[in-house]
């Protein structure tokens, strides 16, 4: 990488646009960036690294906006730094603008343009500049790809700080393996460690989890064996607890088998003694049962005897009922006749009730033939009835035409009456539009006036106030004058009273036989003796003090008036001679005519609505005037049809409706009067066919009781059974009949006759006796269940523990393997001699090359004396592996770094920095690196050492590189001839630059 240009603005101390042509510099090889301090020597390099990756190294870093930009700088400039460049044979132009807060170009205050950047490369076929992006990201991405180092790798490698490795230098063994970590980007080693760390984690767990698997089928194990297993003592991951889970189970396992041998042998016990009490229960109740049955028929034979006479009238009432079941059907028939007549005679009574008195007692066939014609005078009215719906229809037709009428009226007037204040209307419309337009323009025009205006009064406030100050500023400036003049005075009076009594100071230092500093003389016979009042070194230094400390105050005080009176100035530039109330008044009118303007303008949009819609609204009632007329015209005629029609219906209509009020009035009239008598004829002819149908069924009923052998029918319905009744008498018949026939049989049985003769059977003690059977029997199935089940859950928790086991040894192997590589990579392995980590195994040889690229140049600045090494001793917590030392080779003993004075830790620490960037620039695939800086540090070298050091810097072109010093001891100037000398001023820093002669 070598540069060639750099342009800042605006950026840092610099307040304008400066340049940097590093190839005019780079010629020489070696050149200087020097300055007072505090002038901005250090923004020059945070330019190169803000230009390549768009933030500043170190703690300036998080300056990516304001506090990049000058505070010298104008308002309307800026904050840009560009960079041309060559890396990889590629010519490159980076430009990066920060956030840049500007005034708003309309109204007040300020915005914020976002950052910027670019990046071009130069085509040299084409001979001009190419743009390739405008991305933050594509350009940080490519500047990265392209010099294969990060920021910090950058700002430790180009931009060699040598107060980091002078650090460096005295660190321990972690600060060291942090900077390498950062600059050699061992992360993927530390990862690894990371990662077998994790993987042991992982199978520790799993293998954790196993055991404790394994450790609750165990538990279970202890519990189905009865707590006779004893469990191991071993925790979850300690070796040995699969071998003592799997032997305690095995204990387990046989002696559950000996408990069901010997429940077994129990329960075949217990089963045959529950079989013989099973069989004596039987034969105990099957003679309970033959006695009781035998007593039971006994007791049923008595009450059948007791029920005799019963039984006999139940079965003459049941013959009896079978002789009026044949009379039955008759009396069916005459109930329903005689009901059917009272209805019917009802019905007659209440028809007859509605009729007129003229037909009251007519017969069926008068009342028929009235009905016919009542049904002929309505079938007449049926041309009448519809002449009357057309009647009704055509009013509300005519209703519908008035309706119509006096809408379009209304809509006619109502039109009429807007139209004629329309001039009226529009004109004031218009004039509104008129005025609101004229306000936009004086408000424009009155905008325009507002900031100027503004401008001049702030001015002016700032000339009133600085007008004071500058008036104060003068008087401090007067005072410290005095103060200063006064403080110089006194210091030469005592300087002045010093020298009259210096021979008595001379004297005092005078030993007898030694020369004197002044004559040389060894003898002294007569020296000078201080007086009362003599002034001794220290109260003229004081004096002196005091002089310098009053006149950097006066200093000050003309610095400060100087700069209120060019505020002054420019205040009075810009407000001129007018009074601050004054040109207060004249903003304020000016800032209420525009308010006012404003006011009147922000109705123009409403006013222009407001006439468009009028006049929309004209069109549409002059519209709707128009539309009512034709539509009134278009009536009349049908208005004249409806009449004529109206009157031909009203005449017809009063023929036909004879009276009534309408045609449907009389029409349902006549549709009653033709119903009731249509009715009463019904209801007549009904009455009669009853009464006869009556007397028949009488007659019929009298022989059917007869021929059944009753008197009278009354006899024979009182001997009548319902269904209910009849199956109650035939159930109890069934049941006496069933129960005689169940008494003879029981009592021919021989066995229940010779059960009755035996003793009585004891059943209560049977039943014990086997309820003590079944409750030992159910005892010991109990028992041989449980060994069983224990057996059973034993065997199944063994296979699943042995198989559990099985699975585990090759994850006990990968967990051995894993923890054995995690400890050994972290250092904690008892392989490990040293306790290296594998990071810092990797450093240490990095650390290594770093140490012999850096000895070849401490060699020549030492003049050969020093040597760095690396060391792997242990240091810090017993690691190992990141240890600096430095051999003496005027004494042949190696020592630490931290030992070196501070001149030798210098030129220690810039080898070390000139071999480190070799290293990393090595590692980071080979970039070239033809532009170095190194930042201050000379000023702890004696002549000598900065000869030897300048050498070793110079020989750095034979690898065609230029190396820029950052310094402000003046001795550099004499040596390097190329220069580039920050220049600090009041208004901002600048730049100015020396080629080599």
């Amino acid at each position: 990488m070598r540069l060639h240009r750099l342009d800042l603005t605006a950026f840092g101390p610099f307040g304008g646009t400066q340049s940097v042509d590093f190839d005019e510099l780079s010629a020489a090889g070696l050149f200087l960036l020097h300055g007072p301090t505090g002038a901005g020597k250090t923004s020059v390099l945070d330019a190169v690294c803000y230009a390549l990756y768009g933030s500043v190294p170190g703690a300036r870093q998080s300056g990516q906006g304001a506090t990049l930009r000058s505070d010298h700088a104008a308002a309307g400039i800026r904050t840009e730094v560009r960079l041309d460049l060559t890396v990889a044979g590629r010519r490159l132009e980076v430009t990066r603008q920060p956030p840049f807060e500007r005034p708003k170009r309309r109204g007040t205050g300020t915005t914020v343009d976002k950052a910027q950047s670019g990046l071009r490369e130069y085509d040299a076929a084409a001979g001009a500049w190419k743009d390739l992006s405008r991305s933050h990201q594509e350009i940080g991405e490519e500047i990265t790809q392209l010099l294969g180092m990060s920021r910090e790798q950058f700002c430790q490698v180009v931009l060699l700080p040598q107060g980091d490795f002078a650090r460096f230098l005295r660190a321990d063994a972690e600060a060291r393996g942090k900077l390498l970590g950062r600059l050699f980007d061992t992360r993927r080693f530390a990862e690894v460690e990371k990662r077998l760390a994790d993987r042991r984690r992982g199978a520790e767990a799993r293998v954790r989890e196993g055991d404790a698997a394994l450790l609750a089928d165990a538990h279970r194990m202890q519990q189905a064996a009865g707590d006779v297993m004893e469990l191991p003592e071993a925790a979850p991951g300690e070796p040995g607890l699969a071998e003592a889970v799997l032997g305690a189970a095995a204990v387990a396992r046989s002696t559950a088998r000996e408990q069901l041998t010997i429940a077994d042998r129990w329960l075949a016990a217990a089963e045959s003694a529950h079989a013989a009490a099973e069989r004596d229960l039987a034969d105990t109740r099957e003679l309970h049962r033959l006695q009781h049955r035998y007593a039971e028929t006994r007791r049923r034979a008595a009450r059948l005897a007791e029920r005799a006479d019963a039984h006999r009238e139940a079965q003459e009432r049941r013959e009896r009922a079978r002789r009026a079941e044949t009379v039955a059907p008759a009396l069916e028939l005459r109930d329903a006749t005689d009901t059917e007549h009272r209805r019917a005679a009802t019905a007659e009574t209440h028809a007859r009730a509605r009729l007129p008195q003229t037909l009251a007692d007519a017969g069926a066939d008068a009342l028929a033939t009235a009905a016919r014609r009542a049904a002929e005078d309505l079938g007449a009215l049926e041309p009448a009835r519809r002449a009357e719906r057309r009647l009704t229809a055509l009013l509300a037709e005519r209703d519908t035409l008035d309706r119509q009428d006096g809408s379009d009226e209304d809509l006619r007037h109502d039109a009429e009456s807007w139209l004629d204040d329309w001039e009226r209307t529009r004109a004031g419309l218009q004039a509104r539009v008129d005025t609101a337009l004229t306000a936009v323009t004086q408000a424009e025009q009155l905008a325009a006036l507002r900031e100027p205006a503004q401008r001049r009064l702030r001015a002016a406030r700032d000339r009133d106030r600085l007008t004071a100050d500058a008036e104060e500023a003068r008087r401090s400036v007067l005072t410290a004058a005095e103060e200063a003049a006064t403080a110089r005075d006194h210091w030469l009076d005592l300087k002045e009273q010093r020298l009259r009594g210096i021979a008595a100071e001379l004297a005092a230092h005078l030993t007898e036989g030694r020369p004197c500093a002044v004559c040389g003389a060894t003898e002294h016979p007569a020296p000078a003796r201080k007086d009362a009042g003599h002034i001794d070194r220290d109260a003229e230094e004081h004096a002196l003090d005091a002089s310098r400390r009053a006149d950097a105050a006066r200093a000050a005080a003309a610095q400060h008036e100087a700069t209120v009176r060019t505020a002054l100035a420019a205040a009075t530039e810009e407000a001129g001679d007018t009074p601050t109330a004054e040109l207060a008044e004249r903003a304020a009118a000016l800032e209420g005519r525009h308010a006012r303007a404003r006011a009147l303008a922000s109705g123009l949009h409403a006013a222009q609505e407001e006439l468009r819609r009028a006049e929309a609204e004209r069109e549409q009632r002059v519209e709707a005037r128009q539309q009512a007329a034709v539509r009134a015209a278009a009536r009349v005629g049908t208005r004249d049809r409806l009449e004529r029609e109206l009157a031909t219906l009203e005449e017809e209509l009063t023929r036909a409706r004879a009276g009534a009020d309408s045609v449907a009035e009389r029409a349902g009239r006549l549709e009653r009067r033709a119903a009731l008598l249509t009715e009463a004829a019904d209801a007549v002819r009904m009455a009669e066919d009853t009464a006869r149908r009556l007397k028949d069924a009488d007659a019929r009923l009298a022989d059917a009781a007869f021929r059944a052998g009753f008197d009278t029918p009354v006899e024979a319905a009182a001997a009548l059974l319902d269904d209910t009744a009849h199956r109650e008498l035939q159930r109890r018949l069934d049941d006496w009949q069933h129960e005689e026939a169940a008494v003879r049989a029981a009592l021919a049985e021989q066995d229940a006759a010779e059960a009755a003769r035996r003793p009585e059977a004891d059943l209560p003690a049977a039943e014990r006796a086997v309820a003590d059977a079944a409750r030992r029997l159910r005892e010991a199935a109990s028992a041989r269940d449980d060994a069983a089940r224990r057996c059973a859950e034993l065997d199944r928790l063994s296979a699943r523990a042995t198989e559990a086991v099985r699975r585990l040894a090759p994850l006990r192997e990968e967990y051995t393997r894993v923890a054995r590589l995690a400890a050994l990579a972290a250092g904690t392995s008892a392989d490990n001699e040293r306790r290296m980590r594998l990071e810092s195994y990797v450093l240490a040889a990095r650390l290594e090359q770093v140490a012999a690229a850096a000895t070849a140049r401490l060699r020549q600045m030492s003049s050969g004396r020093y040597t760095l090494v690396h060391s792997d001793d242990r240091a810090g917590r017993g690691r190992s592996g990141l240890g600096l030392h430095v051999v003496d080779a005027w004494t042949g003993r190696e020592r630490d770094t931290a030992t070196l004075s501070g001149g030798e830790t210098f030129f220690a620490s810039l080898a070390l920095a000139l071999g480190l960037a070799d290293v990393v620039t090595d590692e980071a695939g080979g970039v070239r690196l033809d532009t170095l800086f190194i930042d201050e540090g000379f000023g702890s070298l004696d002549e000598q050492t900065l000869d030897e050091v300048l050498d070793v810097l110079d020989s750095l072109r034979e690898r065609d590189r230029s190396v820029g010093i950052v310094s402000h001891v003046a001795d550099l100037r004499r040596r390097v001839h190329a220069q580039l000398e920050v220049v600090k001023g009041r208004s901002g820093s600048t730049l100015r630059q020396r080629g080599a002669d």
